[in-house]
């Protein structure tokens, strides 16, 4: 029986779904103004395998996953770069596509987009209103907080703690500080839709409820995103759903840790990210790294705890696989008149399948679950040791890629499988002088005034791989700060 961590009760328990032999599934995605880094990937990774697993487990299930492409980040990327909204969403979710393609990600059921759901959006709004659970200022549309009284429930907050601790700008329009917008009136050279309350747009948080909603229903089985969404983006949807509604939004809510640098969390904002884009281009790991090394790497830890990346972690990962396609190697030159390890085969692949099911359906343990495929390539070493027929070889071969589906991994050809050493240095090994700084700012700067967008963006990551975080002043020039 599977069981799994559901933040909203703080426990493991057993999966039910609403109706038997199906789950329906929403994740958050992306917001698309940049682009995607390994925080990203593990998102995308660790519910794209719980997907997989479900589907091996015979259930059929509705995958959802969103992009935001209406929001602060978004307007204000596309004011840095002087180019329409419009152009920074499409450019990004081109390159979101292009590095879940690198890392085998499948595509979800359904890729909602938020601008595609102002219907919606709109619809849900007004019933919060009618339920008197929100209400409108001179435009704006904010979700009452004290009017739910289980605010706080998934995060384990208590409101009047919020209220104390919070660290939200002062409106006097608000009834209560932590009270939050479901609609903005428009701005000047903002995008903007028709609604009741005049032209504006969403907030962040009603474009999730409002999608979930269309593509699942009112009440669905799993909420998925990072655990910096908890806090409060899940706990907003949580509100206004169930406000609306009278009904519980999902059921079980599975957040996945964050990936760090040096025990500290992956983010833009730090400016100690890594682009999925960047590891597979610019640090030199060119054909030896592929999407099974990185996959590798971000299922060896537990989906709920932290995650650290370094050189190291990398390298390992890919050792880790070349063992592996060096024993296919070995099992596809097995040698029909030697066989005496033979007789031990079915003892190795019989329990095979139940093993990873036991490990996978203890809330998804990847790690115990390649722990199983660690001590099955040790014992075939051994058998290969004391000889395989062709036929052995091959069934054990087949055992590896079977199993290895599952998680995305053992499914290139052993001539494809690059055994190389990465030779990684990551770049924040070796620290830029204030000279470099200033000349690289200069060369983004000139790019952006002669519209090379793409070599402002790569140069702006690269000092963001430094550390150095960027102020685009209104004057034209830009201030930096490690």
């Amino acid at each position: 029986m599977l069981k799994i961590y559901n933040t909203l009760t703080g426990r493991k328990e057993e999966f039910e779904p609403l109706t038997a032999g199906t789950v329906k599934m929403y994740v958050c995605g992306v917001t698309v103004y940049d682009e995607c880094h390994l925080g990203h990937a593990r998102s995308a990774l660790v519910f794209e395998t719980i997907r997989r697993y479900l589907e091996r487990s015979g259930l059929a299930v509705t995958f959802v996953k969103n992009f935001t492409d209406v929001d602060d980040k978004i307007i204000k990327r596309a004011n840095e770069l002087k180019i329409p909204w419009q152009d920074v969403t499409s450019r990004y979710i081109d390159a979101y596509y292009r590095d879940m393609g690198r890392l085998g990600i499948q595509p979800a059921t359904v890729e909602p987009k938020a601008t595609e759901h102002m219907a919606e959006i709109v619809a849900l709004v007004e019933a919060l209103i009618r339920k008197d659970v929100a209400y409108q200022v001179n435009g704006d549309v904010y979700f009452q907080v004290g009017r739910y009284v289980g605010y706080g429930r998934l995060s384990k907050r208590k409101l009047d703690d919020m209220q104390a601790g919070a660290r939200v700008e002062v409106d006097a329009r608000k009834r209560h500080p932590m009270d939050f917008a479901l609609w903005k009136g428009a701005k000047p050279g903002e995008p903007s839709w028709e609604s009741p309350w005049g032209k504006g747009r969403p907030g962040w948080h009603i474009e999730c409820s409002a999608m979930a909603m269309k593509h699942l229903g009112e009440t669905f089985d799993i909420h998925g995103g990072g655990a910096d969404l908890i806090f409060p983006h899940h706990e907003n949807e949580i509100a206004q759903s169930c406000g609306a509604t009278g009904k519980e939004f999902a059921r079980y809510w599975l957040h996945n840790g964050f990936v760090q640098i040096n025990q500290e969390k992956m983010s833009k904002s730090l400016g100690n990210f890594f682009t999925i884009r960047e590891i597979f281009e610019k640090w030199g790991y060119r054909e030896a790294v592929t999407g099974e090394t990185l996959r590798y790497f971000l299922l060896s830890t537990h989906y709920r705890s932290p995650l650290d990346f370094s050189d190291q972690a990398l390298q390992e990962a890919k050792r880790a696989l070349d063992g592996f396609y060096g024993l296919f190697q070995r099992l596809e030159e097995a040698a029909q008149d030697s066989s005496r390890g033979d007789a031990h085969v079915p003892a190795l692949v019989e329990p095979l399948d139940g093993a990873i099911r036991q490990a996978m359906d203890d809330d998804f343990n990847t790690p115990a679950a390649i722990a199983v495929l660690q001590r099955l390539r040790t014992d075939t070493n051994k058998l290969a040791d004391a000889g395989l027929s062709r036929q052995a070889g091959a069934r054990l071969l087949e055992a590896f890629r079977l199993a290895g589906r599952l998680f995305g991994m053992f499914q290139l050809s052993t001539k494809d499988w690059e055994f190389q050493d990465l030779g990684i240095k990551l770049k924040t090994a070796v620290a830029l002088s204030d000279d470099e700084i200033e000349r690289l700012i200069a060369d983004r700067n000139e790019a952006r005034k002669r519209r090379d967008f793409a070599r402002a963006d790569e140069v702006r990551q690269t000092l963001a791989a430094q550390g150095i975080t960027l102020e685009d002043r209104p004057d034209g020039t830009t201030r930096w700060k490690r």
